[in-house]
C-alpha cells in the first residue's frame, strides 16, 4: 500500500507552475483511486462483521447466493488488484527522485514491515488475540511479499519485467492443476505461491494462505512498468489515452475470453434467468486471482484513474485522496473499530447476531459503511496531513 505522496520531487527541485500542477493532479488521482477502493473494502468488511448470520457458504456462488449479496460482494473485487497495481506504480514514481538501489531498499523494508504487521496487529484486529489458532495470511501479507520480490525484480530491464509480469498474470492458471498435499516437501512453498491451504505450524497454531502470491507478483510488476506513463514531464492527454485504451481493452478482452469459456477461470453456465446467468458469468476466482478476475478489475481501475485526472480541483477528489493518502492507517484503524464494535455488542447482547446488532438486509450494511467512512474520515485526514507535514519522521512513510 505504498502511497503516491512519497513520489513528489526531491527538495530543492524547481518546477514550473504548470509542471507543479501536473504533478499534484496525477498524484491526487492515484491517491483518490486508492481511497475509493478503500471505501469499497470497508463495505465488504462491514458485511463480513455484521451479516454473517444470513450469509451463504460462498457469497460468489451464483446458485445459492441472493443477487443483492452477490453484487455487494462483487463491488469489492477491485480492491486488491488496484492496491497491488498502484503499489508497483508508486514504487516507480518513488524512483523519480531516488536511485534504483534506494527504491529497492525501500521496497524491501516496507515489504518486511507489512509482513510483520500482518502477522501481528492485523491478525489481532481480525481475531482479537495475538496468538490465534489460525493466522490469516491475507492482502497485507501478499502486498508485503510482492514488494520484497519487486525489490529484486526492478533491477531487470523494464521490457523484461513487463514480459515477466504478463506471463505470470496470463499464464499462472495453467498451474491450477498442480495440487500438493501436506506430505509433499514443496507443500509449504507452493501454498504460499499458488495453492490456498492450511499449513500446520504447531499442534495449536496453523496459517491459512488466503492470498497465494504468485499472481500478485505479476500485477505489481505490471504496475511498476506502467510508471513511465506518469513520469514528471509526461503528456497528460497521452496518459489519459493510454489508460482508457488499456482499460477498455482489458474489459473487452475479459468479455471475449470469458464468453469462450475455455481458459482463465472456472466455467460459467446459463441459468434459469438472466440475473443468475450474469452472476455465473461474473463468478470469478480471487484466491488466487485468476486471469479473468484481474482483467476487469484492473481495467476498471485504469478507467477510474483516467477519469480522476479530469476532476482536478473537485472536492470529491480531495476527499478520496485523503482516504488514499494514509491507506495503511485507515486499514488498521477500520479493522480495530469493527472488531471493537462487534465485541462490545457481544458483551451487551451475547451471541445472537441479527436480533440486535446484525443487519437483516444489505441496505443496513451500506448505510453503516457510509456512517463509518464519515467517522473515520477525521482521523485518517489528520494522519494523512501529518505525513505531509512531517516528512522528517521516517516511519510515517510506511503507513
Amino acid at each position: 500500500m505504498a502511497t503516491a505522496t512519497a513520489t513528489m520531487p526531491a527538495p530543492g527541485t524547481l518546477l514550473s507552475p504548470d509542471a507543479t500542477t501536473q504533478v499534484r493532479t496525477r498524484m491526487l488521482a492515484i491517491d483518490a483511486l486508492r481511497g475509493l477502493v478503500m471505501l469499497f473494502m470497508l463495505v465488504d468488511h462491514v458485511r463480513e462483521t455484521f451479516f454473517l448470520h444470513v450469509q451463504v457458504g460462498d457469497p460468489m456462488d451464483p446458485l445459492n447466493t441472493p443477487p443483492e449479496l452477490f453484487f455487494t460482494r462483487i463491488s469489492s473485487m477491485v480492491c486488491a488488484p488496484v492496491f497491488v497495481f498502484l503499489t508497483g506504480l508508486s514504487a516507480w514514481l518513488y524512483g523519480q527522485s531516488h536511485s534504483r538501489s534506494e527504491v529497492s531498499t525501500f521496497l524491501l523494508k516496507r515489504g518486511l514491515f507489512l509482513v510483520f504487521l500482518e502477522l501481528t496487529l492485523v491478525n489481532f484486529a481480525w481475531n482479537a488475540t495475538f496468538v490465534p489458532p489460525t493466522l490469516w495470511l491475507q492482502v497485507i501479507w501478499a502486498i508485503g511479499l510482492s514488494m520484497i520480490i519487486l525489490a529484486a525484480l526492478i533491477h531487470m530491464p523494464r521490457v523484461a519485467l513487463a514480459v515477466l509480469g504478463f506471463v505470470i498474470v496470463v499464464g499462472h492458471n495453467l498451474l491450477d492443476g498442480i495440487v500438493l498435499t501436506a506430505d509433499s516437501p514443496f507443500f509449504e512453498i507452493w501454498s504460499i505461491l499458488h495453492q490456498r491451504s492450511f499449513i500446520e505450524i504447531t499442534e495449536y497454531t496453523r496459517v491459512r494462505t488466503t492470498y497465494p502470491i504468485l499472481p500478485w507478483i505479476g500485477v505489481i510488476a505490471l504496475g511498476y512498468c506502467a510508471g513511465p506513463w506518469f513520469a514528471r514531464h509526461s503528456d497528460p492527454s497521452q496518459r489519459a489515452r493510454r489508460l482508457v485504451t488499456w482499460g477498455v481493452g482489458l474489459l473487452v478482452g475479459f468479455v471475449l475470453i470469458r464468453y469462450l469459456n475455455v481458459y482463465g477461470d472456472k466455467q460459467w453456465s446459463s441459468m434459469d434467468d438472466g440475473i443468475r446467468t450474469l452472476m455465473s458469468f461474473m463468478s470469478l476466482t480471487k484466491y488466487p486471482p485468476s486471469l479473468l478476475f484481474l482483467m476487469p478489475t484492473i481495467g476498471v481501475g485504469l478507467l477510474f484513474l483516467a477519469w480522476f485526472q479530469q476532476l482536478e480541483g473537485r472536492p470529491v477528489l480531495k476527499v478520496l485522496g485523503l482516504y488514499g493518502g494514509a491507506p495503511m492507517f485507515f486499514y488498521v484503524v477500520h479493522l480495530l473499530v469493527l472488531k471493537a464494535l462487534y465485541l462490545i455488542a457481544v458483551q451487551i447482547w451475547g451471541l445472537n447476531q441479527g436480533s440486535y446488532y446484525g443487519f437483516n438486509n444489505l441496505s443496513g450494511i451500506w448505510l453503516w459503511a457510509v456512517l463509518l467512512s464519515a467517522a473515520l474520515y477525521f482521523p485518517t485526514s489528520w494522519f494523512a496531513q501529518l505525513k505531509q507535514r512531517r516528512r522528517d519522521i521516517a516511519w510515517l512513510k510506511y503507513f
